[in-house]
This record gives structure tokens, sequence and C-alpha cells, in this order.
């Protein structure tokens, strides 16, 4: 291993240890590992054993904060549990909005109609 390649595995290792402590945060744990954030994507679109790694943390991230969201909801917090509701149970009519979908939660396909000017002549 060249001593380039060795830096470059060296540096990669400060990332993901800097993501780990900052939750993922790629902007905290750039500054942290002394790296632009340019650098950062760079490896996680190149390299995939990187990007399988900030992936894994990117999870880990996910889980503990439901985990303190979920902490929350037991503790009676009525805004916790109206979030939790309207996030993961809009299948149960949980929702602010209405969503439209196709068969299967599928897009929609819409076709609009365009007038020619013979149909809009008689229209004034």
């Amino acid at each position: 291993m060249s001593v380039k390649s060795a830096s470059i595995l060296q540096h990669k290792k400060a990332l993901l240890s800097a993501m780990e402590k900052t939750l993922c945060n790629v902007t905290a744990a750039c500054k942290k590992a002394d790296t632009s954030r340019d650098t950062f994507y760079r490896y996680y679109r190149e390299d995939e054993a990187f990007k399988k790694a900030i992936d894994d943390l990117q999870d880990v991230t996910f889980d503990f904060v439901e985990g303190k969201l979920l902490k929350q909801i037991n503790d009676e917090n009525t805004a916790a549990t109206i979030f939790y509701a309207k996030t993961k149970m809009k299948h149960r009519g949980y929702v602010e909005r209405t969503e439209i979908t196709g068969a299967g939660g599928d897009g929609l396909k819409v076709t609009w109609e365009i007038p020619t000017n013979n149909e809009t002549d008689g229209a004034n």
C-alpha cells in the first residue's frame, strides 16, 4: 500500500469516527476530521465500503433518534405522539393532507387536453 493510499484510508477512518460522534452530521464531522464536504461526498460516491459504513451509521442514528422519540411518547408528550402518528401511521388516516395516488401507491397518470384555436374561437 502506498503512503498516499494509507493516508486516504486513515482519513476515511477519521471521517467515520467523526460521523459516529456527531450523529452523522456531515458538516460537523468534516470539521472534526479537518476535511471538506466535497471530499466526504467524493469518498461516499466512489468507495462502496465507505458508503456502506456511512449508511450503517445513519441507520444507527435513526434508531437512536427514534428511541428518543418513543421515550417522549412513553412520557406522555402529546406533540411527540402526534408527530409519530402523522409520520408513521399515515396508512391509518393520521395525516394533515390527503395524498392521492394510483393503485398500490404508484403515481397517477394525468393527461391534459389543450384546446386548439378552432375550439376556443367561440368561447369569447
